[in-house]
């Protein structure tokens, strides 16, 4: 807990940004008052800003006022565990970004540039230059939420980036990098360093194309181009394949054959992964085929099956959200 808040300070995030790892560790929406100018800001646990006004909350909820600023959780029932420290960091780390007892930077908050599309790219690699990046080497991002679990952890420049998703752990790695295990965490494609905020997009989808315990750590690469059209494509884009997949998943065994169809080449190999009879897929294929409206294994049919299936994923991707606490805690 005390460390997410110090990355977070390293890396100058704003109050948003502060306020939405509070609500995502503690669970529930935090909130933030400053009196001079009189400002309020409420953030849910995905990071949206909550509108109206904040409920009357009792004093365990809240931590002191201190210069004119105070900050809060939103939690309904008892008190949880870490809630005491949440709220002491959360408070020490909003004094510090309205100048309270602000400390010296490092270099880290250099990546919140180096990823940014809207950067001019002189800047860009100025900030690559000042993490000790080459200007013509090759590298890549890893992403991962503040909660992930870190087996071994690789080296390289790091910080909290601020995202619609929330604030992500970013790490930047050589095109060619050692093993490490973390989950769940996304890996983007290789990229220049003044391209480097296209990793970190790719980084992004893999990520929450990530299905854990199974699959927590994906590495854009083994889905190639199809990673870079997800990245670019607005995710309220219009997308009738997409919205049809909806009613293949609504059949308990739909998304299970869809993906054993795209992991293989032939009907009997998707029979054998599925575990089912060959007869038994045909006729799966069939009823995927009336609801998507084309036959996913023919022509362009398994590439469109293919993009539609990962849309489908990253439209319900649940690896973002925070986990229930252990049983018992």
């Amino acid at each position: 807990m005390i460390a997410c808040f110090d990355e977070l300070v390293v890396g100058n995030v704003n109050t948003r940004g502060l306020l939405a790892a509070a609500a995502s560790l503690a669970g529930c929406s935090a909130g933030f008052r400053q009196e001079h100018p009189r400002r309020v800001l409420r953030v849910s646990p995905r990071g949206s800003v909550v509108d109206g006004d904040p409920p009357e909350l009792d004093a365990e909820f809240m931590a002191p006022a201190s210069d004119g600023l105070v900050v809060w959780l939103e939690r309904e029932g008892e008190a949880l565990p870490n809630d005491a420290i949440t709220l002491e960091r959360l408070a020490l780390a909003v004094r510090i970004r309205h100048g309270r007892g602000r400390r010296d930077h490092d270099n880290r908050r250099h990546l919140g540039l180096l990823t940014d599309l809207d950067v001019a790219a002189e800047e860009r690699i100025a900030a690559a230059v000042a993490l000790g990046l080459s200007a013509t080497g090759r590298y890549r991002v890893a992403a991962a939420p503040l909660f992930a679990v870190w087996v071994r952890h690789p080296d390289g420049p790091e910080d909290v980036i601020p995202t619609r998703h929330g604030p992500i752990h970013a790490i930047v790695l050589p095109e060619s990098y050692d093993a490490f295990e973390a989950s769940p965490c996304g890996v983007g494609m290789v990229s220049s360093v003044d391209e480097l905020h296209h990793s970190f997009r790719t980084a992004m989808v893999a990520l929450r194309l990530c299905a854990p315990p199974d699959d927590g750590l994906v590495c854009a690469d083994v889905y190639g181009g199809l990673i870079d059209m997800l990245a670019d494509t607005p995710e309220d884009a219009h997308q009738p394949d997409v919205a049809r997949m909806d009613d293949v998943a609504k059949h308990p065994w739909g998304l299970t054959t869809v993906a054993a169809i795209l992991a293989t080449q032939s009907v009997r190999e998707a029979a054998r992964r599925a575990g089912v009879h060959h007869s038994t897929l045909s006729t799966r294929v069939d009823v995927i085929s009336a609801a998507l409206g084309f036959d996913p294994l023919d022509g362009f049919g398994r590439a469109r099956l293919g993009l539609a299936y990962l849309s489908h994923r990253l439209r319900r991707s649940k690896v973002l959200d925070l986990p229930a606490p252990p049983f018992g805690t």
